[in-house]
């Protein structure tokens, strides 16, 4: 790995590193926020953040804030990006496919099978990264934003046990059944919608392998509430299944990072006492 940023912020060290990942077969890059203990050497657990359509490594780490809840609560913060990327990367014109699209999937159809595979780096390569190359223990937590809201829920639902704590805004919550999934999914992995439910909040909830407590906050000026995020499938399926779930209609919030910078403290906090 080779560092490309540092900064000082808030007692610790904001940077970006780019590695060669072997999973996705092109440059990758992530941040990473190391609090004070962990710049002295500290194993500090980690909290994973995903982001959403049309982010990179660079929106969290530079608009939510939450360098200053990481630092008070002594955690680790990796931020990675939302796609593979270079020159040799399958790409579509389209904001809601191909780089900064990868919905957090691991793909199975042409051109987009060769790179596009997501899941396995954020659930797998990420934190081994992470782990072996700083002083992070292997407590980890996970949350995002948008699409990336899917992937903190999806992965911590579909890995038992991974992941202490997890956490979204805005998520989208049943991606079959709302037209930036339907156009992902059936791009990336086919038409067998079978296949879709493996990548699906909504069905995995219905099937209950994984107990983790949910905790979400959704924009209730959300422009994209009706049509794309759906949390009220969510909210039935949960009480359906008995699923823990904390949903928050916060009333004039929008779904851009000034929601999510000014509750990310809490979702700090609420994975920081789990990690504990």
């Amino acid at each position: 790995m080779d560092r490309v940023e540092q900064h000082a912020i808030h007692d610790g060290n904001q940077e970006v590193w780019k590695h060669l990942s072997s999973t996705l077969g092109c440059e990758m890059k992530f941040g990473i926020f190391l609090p004070k203990s962990a710049l002295a050497g500290k194993k500090c657990p980690v909290l994973y953040w995903l982001s959403g359509l049309t982010c990179n490594e660079q929106n969290f780490i530079t608009k939510a804030g939450a360098q200053r809840y990481a630092a008070e609560h002594s955690v680790i913060l990796v931020a990675p990006d939302t796609s593979p990327r270079g020159g040799n990367v399958a790409d579509d014109e389209a904001y809601d496919l191909g780089k900064g699209a990868g919905f957090y999937v691991n793909a199975t159809q042409q051109p987009w099978a060769n790179h596009y595979r997501m899941y396995d780096y954020v659930v797998d390569e990420l934190p081994r990264l992470v782990e072996d190359g700083f002083p992070a223990s292997d407590a980890r937590s996970i949350s995002g934003h948008s699409m990336g809201g899917h992937g903190a829920l999806m992965i911590a639902l579909r890995n038992p046990g991974r992941y202490r704590s997890v956490s979204a805004f805005s998520p989208i919550v049943a991606p079959s059944e709302a037209q930036w999934g339907e156009k992902a999914f059936s791009t990336y992995i086919g038409d067998n919608r079978e296949l879709w439910k493996q990548y699906d909040t909504v069905e995995l909830v219905k099937l209950g392998a994984e107990r983790i407590p949910l905790l979400i906050d959704q924009g209730e000026a959300d422009e994209y509430l009706l049509t794309q995020l759906k949390p009220q499938l969510l909210k039935v399926a949960c009480a359906s299944s008995g699923h823990p779930l904390q949903l928050h209609m916060r009333a004039g919030y929008d779904h851009s990072y000034y929601f999510v910078a000014s509750f990310i403290g809490e979702h700090i906090a609420y994975h920081a006492r789990n990690l504990q």
